[in-house]
């Protein structure tokens, strides 16, 4: 089941980075644009916008292009040019040939962490599916560590569980700066008597049979009675809990296998 939820996400996030919207990016401080005037070679230039969000480009001057589009700041710079006298029916391409201003990082377990930046309306599904979804000891949790006016806020989603509800009101719309960070998936820990001791991914509802199973079962010296289970509570003390086959283990409990005496 859980391997079924995991294809069904990773389908889900490939689907959402082949659908995201393409609409165009708001410029803004360290983004570098090229600007070609049709016809005036001589007004080709590349720069950086400024952090005032400015240019400054020939004949005109200053032009502020902090928070446009590049469709918009194409129709600016054609109109400075046209009402300044210099050319009559002006016709500008503005290329965005590297895009800094917007960008979320996107962490932990997932398969390519990095910086990534926001082409059009972006969500938290696409920036995952951007960073090639989760990794191989990635859970299910992401969270959303965001700032707006000055305050930070992080929300945590479980994105299983988002997709089987189908439910995305939780699949947020990001914004450069925004920071993702998937959690490792939580475990548990076996050893003693069982085939193949160490920690093991903790699956949803596992019980301790599940866990047995996972560890290669036990040896032939192993035995199922008096299997124990070291767990701590919220204050942190330390608990010897005797467990049943059907008992639910939990995160990071350390489960312990006899010897048999016979």
């Amino acid at each position: 089941m859980k391997r079924l939820a995991m294809w069904m996400v990773a389908g889900m996030l490939a689907l959402l980075a082949q659908t995201a919207g393409a609409a165009d990016v708001l410029l803004g401080a360290g983004d570098v644009v090229k600007v070609s005037v049709y016809g005036n070679q001589d007004l080709s230039l590349e720069t950086r916008v400024s952090e005032a969000g400015t240019i400054t480009f020939p004949l005109i001057g200053t032009v502020e292009l902090g928070g446009l589009t590049a469709a918009a700041a194409e129709k600016k710079i054609a109109g400075m040019l046209e009402s300044g006298g210099f050319i009559r029916k002006a016709q500008v391409n503005l290329l965005v040939t590297s895009l800094q201003s917007a960008q979320v990082s996107v962490l932990g377990a997932v398969n390519r962490p990095g910086r990534y930046p926001i082409e059009g309306k972006r969500t938290l599904m696409d920036m995952l599916a951007l960073a090639g979804g989760f990794g191989g000891d990635g859970g299910d949790v992401v969270s959303l560590i965001r700032k707006r006016n000055g305050v930070t806020t992080k929300d945590t989603i479980d994105v299983v569980d988002m997709v089987r509800g189908n439910d995305f009101n939780r699949d947020f719309e990001v914004m450069g700066g925004d920071i993702l960070y998937v959690e490792r998936a939580p475990r548990f820990y076996i050893y003693g008597e069982v085939q193949r001791p160490g920690p093991f991914r903790l699956e949803r509802q596992m019980t301790l049979l599940q866990a047995l199973s996972t560890g290669g079962g036990l040896t032939p010296r192993g035995t199922e009675r008096g299997i124990r289970i070291k767990r701590r509570d919220a204050k942190g003390v330390l608990q010897v809990i005797d467990a049943k086959q059907d008992d639910l283990v939990q995160v990071d409990d350390v489960i312990y296998v006899k010897e048999s005496l016979f």
